[in-house]
């Protein structure tokens, strides 16, 4: 978990003090916890002040530690200890919070926070110029079903696409954040499946009829299990339900498990393309300084490794593969069709043309 610290002291008030309504609110909920465990208020006490405020203030910390007889280090450690709780200024009409989680990573989040970086800041926890908006991404919301999806303040919003979420900051912004549509944003019910139901449709109602049936009296003896002579007389040979071979041929059995083996195996191999393929990407040798093969978008240590493996060490060689060396490279990670909707060439162009700065400039962030 990172280090979480208050706001510099140019943005901190002298002095914080709940409103008249939240003071009574406040009171009535200390009352709520038995003599000389008034401290458990904490979490609400501070949730309020943020509610009011927009963040928790240094000021609301010590006044919250002061009205719970508490000191000043332990109301501390609660706020800058749960995420929940904002300890720099927000925006005052929406702070967005983007799920990043896989869920929502897998069904374009980090489109929807290159969307917050163009409408508001390109840095999280940063406000826009006006004050009025700002944004962060976090850890799982709770919607996984119906992602992806941000929370703004305390509501919902699902089933987003970039164009939506950027109506919705447009909306907040002009401050008409009340008439946005909370939950998901398509047709869709809730949670349930796009397109409706396409299980339990209908009602099958279990068959009771026997239910009225005098129930048949068993015999609490236990069955006695057949003798050996009776066993011997019967013309039907013990059978190994796992295998469903008779129990008395071990080697038969034991051969078919290894034929099933074999098969699922050289079906295996046949899928990988050769290594001596002539759609095999031509290989070099490893540079004294290889390219960061990392930095684009799909290749993580793994794949990195298994590239190098293959003689691919740097971006010019990937920016430089044609379509079977592609397909080649493809099938030979089981990837799918991945290179192509990653991107690889275009990031490769871009990273063997100009670094870092190059690939900013075609895709408008930072290589990963």
């Amino acid at each position: 978990m990172s280090v979480r610290r208050l706001a510099e002291d140019q943005f901190q008030p002298v002095a914080f003090a709940f409103n008249q309504e939240n003071t009574a609110w406040a009171e009535k909920t200390i009352q709520k916890y038995p003599e000389g465990r008034q401290q458990s208020a904490v979490i609400p006490l501070l949730m309020r002040a943020q509610e009011q405020d927009g963040w928790v203030t240094r000021a609301a910390i010590e006044k919250i530690a002061d009205m719970l007889d508490m000191a000043y280090i332990r109301v501390m450690e609660v706020a800058t200890f749960y995420t929940q709780f904002q300890l720099k200024p927000v925006g005052t009409r929406a702070h967005v919070q983007v799920c990043g989680t896989t869920p929502c990573m897998l069904r374009g989040s980090e489109a929807l926070m290159d969307v917050c970086r163009k409408k508001i800041h390109h840095d999280p926890l940063h406000t826009n110029d006006s004050g009025t908006l700002s944004w962060e991404e976090v850890e799982c919301q709770g919607a996984c079903v119906n992602a992806p999806m941000v929370i703004i303040f305390k509501d919902a919003y699902e089933d987003l696409t970039p164009e939506r979420l950027e109506e919705i900051i447009d909306t907040f912004e002009a401050g008409k954040g009340d008439t946005v549509k909370t939950g998901p944003q398509i047709d869709r019910h809730e949670s349930v499946p796009v397109g409706g139901l396409t299980t339990l449709t209908e009602e099958i109602k279990p068959d009771r009829s026997n239910l009225d049936k005098p129930a048949e009296v068993l015999s609490d003896a236990a069955p006695v299990p057949p003798s050996n002579a009776a066993k011997a007389k019967t013309d039907a040979p013990e059978t190994d339900p796992k295998l469903k071979t008779p129990a008395n041929e071990p080697k038969a059995a034991e051969a078919n498990v290894k034929a099933v083996e074999k098969e699922s195996s050289g079906s295996a191999d046949a899928a990988k393309p050769s290594l001596d393929s002539k759609d095999r990407p031509a290989a070099i040798e490893k540079p004294a300084t290889p390219d960061d093969l990392k930095l684009i978008a799909g290749v993580g240590p793994k794949i990195e490794g298994t590239l190098h493996e293959l003689g691919i060490f740097t971006f010019a060689q990937i920016a430089g593969w044609k379509k079977a060396e592609c397909d080649w490279v493809d099938g030979y990670l089981n990837f799918k069709g991945r290179i192509e909707r990653d991107e690889w060439i275009k990031q490769a162009e871009a990273l063997a043309k100009g670094g870092e700065a190059e690939y900013i400039r075609v895709f408008g962030k930072k290589p990963r």
